[in-house]
């Protein structure tokens, strides 16, 4: 296959020569970057499951903006704040869109949900009904029973494990928790309950997140899309979204039953499904629209807020004296029960510190979702073309140097005396994104987070399994959209004399 690469490249040289050529012609500056090959440009010197490492590195050599070219098509990596400021601020619209990715495309009904689609009217209106009916205090509110029984279930599970003296592995437990809870939320059924085992369910998830992010030739070079055919692309994005489109529409189907038993609408599904009865957008709302917002309910809700809860369950462990201190704040105050709900949450600062450093350090994705200019601009000085891929590396800007002190170091007491928040108008911190295309469902997460992360820490006194030091835990991540930890995080859960 490599000899029929090279052959093609070499057919198609002359091509490249055009472009160079007319890129040389014009007398703008555009921002540094290394040196591609034919054809190909820098493709050959990335690793897809790495980006963020990689940028970061290449940003120490290049600037805080640098160039690259990913075969036929222009990008940029912005890895300071200051330039994260003007893309989100200064040219947020300019910005807003998404690049054409055909893995994305597929799995998201070419852009029918919030999170892929393009900027456009469609865009605006189905996320503000989203936020207005989806993502309000009030709802949020309405779903709290949904996420204290669940939670009180995950406690009662590791309360077996304690008494059995088990280990307990939280990266399975958290992930189960948050798969749960979604699909009550939004389906109101836990998957179990759609006839499908844990263990397919988990894997297509799974599936769903690499495919979310493989590499496909086809779209940075769009002639040599047969190459992945060869390698199965096709044939598991297909039978991916085959599977999770037949689980949507199951769904569905049970929701437009009027024989159903649970007929009270405030599932999301039900939301979804009576916007689309009353016909409130400018072109019609489809079961594929409907499709594409489940995607991002169950696939961002579940795989964010449970990476970051095993992340912060991570750093805690490493560090036992922020772990002491957090757990002081919590048993130490007037609260005196079996479970923490949100009323109890609110006065816990230190907890909320905790959080937001995990969210700085250990953020579930490192590089936020890509975006695409919609004409040409100019950023850091530099001429940026339309259509350019762009890259936001929060992972670089939550480690500088420049503004956050010992940058490396898990100190959650960094923002007791600060008001940098991750509501995307802080843009060191960035977590969430920021602009037009914020993650809408911040309000959520928090309050998953909270509520999960307490009672961990209420209920149960946590130490390493016997034989291992905190230096046996790792932080490495896997390849995906979120960055989940390596390695499952398996800890030893005590009940507090």
């Amino acid at each position: 296959m490599l000899s029929l690469l090279l052959l093609v490249l070499c057919l198609t040289f002359p091509l490249l020569l055009f472009f160079q050529k007319r890129r040389r012609s014009l007398n703008e500056p555009h921002p540094p970057g290394p040196r591609g090959l034919p054809i190909i440009g820098n493709l050959h010197q990335l690793d897809n499951s790495i980006l963020y490492l990689q940028f970061s590195k290449l940003s120490k050599i290049y600037g805080p903006i640098f160039s690259l070219q990913l075969g036929l098509r222009s990008a940029i990596v912005v890895s300071s704040a200051e330039i994260a400021k003007e893309i989100f601020k200064n040219n947020d619209q300019v910005f807003s869109n998404r690049p054409v990715l055909y893995g994305q495309q597929k799995l998201s009904y070419n852009g029918s949900d919030i999170a892929f689609s393009q900027y456009s009217d469609f865009w605006r209106e189905i996320r503000k009904l989203c936020v207005i009916h989806i993502f309000s205090a009030k709802r949020v509110s309405y779903y709290s029973s949904i996420r204290k029984f669940e939670v009180k279930q995950m406690i009662k599970n590791i309360s077996n494990h304690a008494a059995s003296s088990n280990v307990t592995n939280l990266s399975e437990i958290l992930t189960s928790l948050y798969s749960t809870m979604i699909c009550r939320i939004a389906f109101g059924k836990r998957y179990e309950e759609q006839g499908i085992e844990r263990s397919k369910f988990h894997g297509m998830l799974h599936e769903f997140e690499a495919l979310m992010t493989a590499f496909f030739v086809s779209d940075y070079i769009t002639f040599m899309s047969w190459i992945d055919k060869l390698r199965g692309l096709h044939g598991r994005l297909d039978r991916n979204f085959k599977e999770m489109d037949a689980f949507y529409q199951e769904v569905i189907d049970e929701h437009l039953d009027p024989n159903r038993q649970n007929t009270d609408g405030e599932f999301i599904v039900d939301v979804l499904l009576e916007l689309m009865k009353q016909r409130l957008f400018s072109t019609d709302l489809t079961f594929d629209h409907i499709k594409g917002v489940l995607v991002d309910m169950l696939v961002a809700a579940t795989d964010t807020t449970s990476a970051t809860i095993v992340w912060a369950m991570t750093a805690l462990i490493k560090n036992p004296r922020v772990m002491k201190k957090v757990q002081e704040e919590i048993r130490g105050s007037r609260v005196k029960k079996d479970f923490l709900d949100g009323d109890d949450l609110q006065n816990f600062v230190y907890l909320k510190a905790v959080i937001k450093e995990t969210l700085r350090l250990y953020l579930p994705a490192p590089l936020l979702l890509p975006r695409e200019t919609r004409e040409k601009c100019i950023v850091g000085g530099y001429h940026i073309p339309a259509k350019t891929i762009v890259y936001v590396n929060a992972w670089s800007i939550h480690r500088d140097s420049e503004i956050w002190k010992d940058p490396e170091e898990f100190y959650p007491e960094r923002f007791l005396e600060s008001s940098i928040n991750f509501l995307g108008h802080d843009f060191e911190l960035i977590p969430f994104g920021a602009g037009r295309r914020i993650c809408p469902g911040i309000s959520v997460a928090v309050a998953s987070l909270e509520l999960t992360l307490a009672n961990l820490l209420y209920s149960f006194d946590w130490e390493l399994p016997h034989g291992l030091v905190k230096e046996d835990i790792d932080t490495e991540m896997l390849p995906g959209i979120t960055q989940h930890k390596k390695n499952h995080l398996c800890l030893v859960a005590k009940v507090p004399m």
